[in-house]
């Protein structure tokens, strides 16, 4: 762009750091560079001098000085691949969210080693605006299930308000080895870092431990197979990393197949053959009120792995679901 332009802030763009609003306008412009334009003033907002943690505002306007850098290569890279993929994934879509069936074994953000992932493939799906979907909340790798990502800046910022005063239902399924007891009942404790043989977890720890964070959890234990295995649906009120695990573990009955907190030498069972392969966790429904006005109640089919286990055990997915009268209510 060549001249002086001036932006105005639009309403999705609402309390957005100014370095960010820049990383969304002008990607091509490094980040260096738009601290010198701050530094001398070239950077307004309302005509007034503002720093990259400025937090801007609906309707302000931001003063963008001319920006010679063009990027080498302006047209973002889409693939269709990941584009079909995430359709085949699709529970719920309206203009704001969509709601995906997460496959076990897939990671939903990057990490070390990890490339293949939600958050990269959601690019290949961009808003009319060209903006990439929100994550708004997260699932483990291996963890499958309801997936809620938001279309728009506004709706990731509704939903997260959503998330974070707990009005959103999340239900999740599990199959543990052994059965709750009490069969009803509530997990509350302080978890924390430890590092182990195999890399840093989740414990329980106590709660003037730093770092630690309170966690709680209901469950209730809908079919048993014996006292070998049971099915348990959970409600976390809290949203603790790798909680719903480490709460079944500390019950002293660990979800199947947990390659964290499931260590074999600690439980004296014997594996049924045909009993399905990976972490038996799904996030099986999920509740809550969306930006336009509607109400969102969403269920997810079981992963092959589970739907397996639970056809050996006699478990009837169809015939039990998730339990409305959750234990605190």
């Amino acid at each position: 762009m060549s001249g002086v332009s001036q932006k105005i802030v639009s309403n999705d763009e609402d309390g957005m750091r100014l370095d960010r609003w820049f990383a969304l306008h002008f990607s091509q412009v490094p980040f260096g560079r738009i601290q010198k334009l701050l530094r001398t003033g070239q950077i307004r907002v309302d005509k007034g001098r503002v720093k990259t943690n400025t937090r801007l505002k609906t309707g302000q306007v931001v003063r963008v000085p001319p920006i010679d850098d063009a990027p080498k290569d302006s047209k973002p890279r889409f693939s269709e691949k990941d584009a079909q993929f995430l359709c085949s994934l699709i529970l719920y879509e309206d203009d704001d969210v969509y709601v995906f069936n997460k496959p076990h074994g897939l990671a939903v953000q990057g990490g070390s080693g990890t490339k293949i992932h939600i958050d990269q493939m959601l690019k290949s799906l961009p808003n009319k605006k060209g903006e990439a979907p929100r994550l708004v909340h997260r699932l483990d790798r291996d963890t499958s299930g309801c997936l809620l990502v938001a279309k728009t800046r506004l709706a990731a910022s509704h939903l997260g308000k959503i998330f974070r005063s707990r009005s959103a239902r999340k239900i999740y399924w599990a199959l543990t080895v052994g059965v709750p007891n009490p069969p009803q009942g509530n997990i509350s404790c302080f978890l924390g870092k430890k590092k182990t043989q195999n890399g840093e977890q989740m414990a329980v720890v106590h709660k003037d431990v730093k770092g630690a964070v309170h966690s709680l959890s209901y469950y209730s234990v809908t079919d048993n197979a014996g006292r070998s295995f049971a099915w348990v649906t959970l409600k976390p009120v809290t949203g603790r990393t790798h909680q719903l695990r480490v709460h079944m573990n500390q019950l002293g009955v660990p979800i199947l197949d947990d390659p964290r907190y499931f260590e074999l030498e600690n439980h004296h069972w014997e594996r049924p053959e045909d009993l399905g392969k990976g972490l038996h966790l799904h996030a099986r429904r999920l509740a809550l009120p969306l930006p336009n006005g509607k109400r969102l109640d969403i269920s997810a089919p079981l992963p092959k792995h589970m739907q397996q286990s639970f056809d050996l055990l006699g478990f009837d997915a169809a015939r039990f679901d998730v339990q409305d009268n959750d234990p605190e209510q």
